[in-house]
């Protein structure tokens, strides 16, 4: 009763008095903003107090077993919001690691104040994005739409940066390894997400679970992502081999996960679910954003993410899950598209998909949005 009401009061502060606020500026302003305030709020000993406080009180443990591990909740945020600042160089971002910089904007808040994260995409080398205006909005649909690039400090920097944080680092979150866009050998991907996964258990950061991003729709130079069956066979072949034998080290076993894209046909979904169940891949995670032209240049494609992904993200899913269960697949589908309320988190679980991820709902109904969810479910 007490979460309810507490919900039920700091709801409408979000929607109906800071959210016009925040939405006076563009998507593109608020997002710079957003990591701004990140950036100094993970620093700030009484923020860290009460954003624990808030999330003690507003959202439940519910512990569910997917993808090989039980998370606390059935609800992550997921990857691309705290992934970190673009460099030239990882000369340049491990400098700024050890002078001190806040290379990952809301490592330590964003957990705190939202629970589950998945950090990431990072890539085996720093990345500087895309220039120019790379967030937008469409509030009729409640999407968002970015070509942010994949910008991120490079798996070596960022592993330095978490591993001497460790501390401080959330009891549960994942980490998810992108191949560098443009990357086509598949020798070379291969030792770019071995290097990636080796990184951060080599600088003792041991997440929860590490996820394979084979689709990164928003970057112009690798439109069509990593997703054949052969490169996906060996790519997540080496890597779960990889985390098997960093067991010994880690004192457990840290599963794979790989997210896809909602644009490949039937036949290739069904192959790599075939894939992924035979190279030992736990969960798949459907989908990642959905290429679209841009509002300001039709010439220009980025990632749909929210109401517009939706239903590309359940029809994906429930090919996934269809596949996994005619032939009694081990690997679990988490849902991630549109899931900002009771019904679109529904939908999902209509097709026997209970874990999900989100991201734009966090910009449409705010910090307690995965709070928001349960509480609507649970009544």
């Amino acid at each position: 009763m007490l979460r309810s009401a507490l919900l039920r009061v700091s709801n409408p502060i979000y929607t109906e008095y800071m959210r016009p606020v925040i939405f006076r500026s563009s998507a593109q302003k608020a997002h710079e903003r957003m990591m701004h305030l990140l950036r100094w709020a993970d620093y700030q000993a009484w923020l860290d107090t009460l954003f624990g406080v808030g999330q003690a009180l507003t959202l439940p443990n519910q512990p569910i077993t997917t993808g090989g591990v039980t998370l606390n909740r059935p609800f992550m945020l997921a990857a691309g919001l705290v992934k970190g600042d673009g460099f030239t160089s990882e000369d340049a971002a491990l400098a700024a690691v050890q002078s001190g910089h806040n290379i990952i904007p809301g490592w330590r808040s964003v957990p705190r104040l939202i629970g589950l994260v998945e950090y990431g995409s990072f890539t085996r080398w720093p990345r500087v994005g895309n220039p120019g205006t790379v967030v937008w909005r469409d509030v009729p649909t409640q999407s968002t739409q970015n070509r942010v690039g994949l910008r991120n400090p490079g798996v070596k920097a960022s592993a330095v940066f978490l591993g001497a944080r460790i501390a401080h680092l959330p009891d549960q979150f994942g980490i998810n390894i992108a191949i560098s866009p443009g990357v086509d050998d598949p020798d070379q991907q291969t030792e770019e997400v071995l290097t990636g996964l080796r990184a951060f258990i080599e600088a003792g950061v041991y997440p929860t679970w590490f996820t394979l991003n084979l689709s990164c729709p928003n970057t112009e130079d690798d439109p069509s992502g990593n997703q054949t069956a052969d490169q996906t066979r060996q790519l997540c072949h080496a890597a779960v081999n990889d985390l098997r034998e960093a067991r010994l080290v880690v004192g457990r076993q840290i599963p794979l996960w790989v997210k896809v894209g909602p644009t490949l046909s039937v036949e290739q979904y069904r192959a790599l679910m075939g894939v992924f169940a035979e190279t030992g891949v736990r969960a798949v995670i459907a989908t990642n954003t959905l290429p679209a032209p841009t509002p300001d240049d039709p010439t220009i494609t980025a990632g749909v993410a929210g109401g517009r992904l939706h239903d590309h993200a359940l029809e994906t899913a429930a090919i996934l899950m269809q596949e996994r269960t005619k032939h009694d697949y081990p690997v679990d589908v988490i849902g991630c598209g549109g899931v900002s309320d009771c019904q679109t988190y529904q939908n999902f679980r209509n097709l026997g998909v209970e874990t999900v991820q989100y991201w734009s709902a966090l910009i449409y109904r705010g910090p307690f949005v995965a709070a928001l969810i349960m509480d609507e479910v649970s009544r």
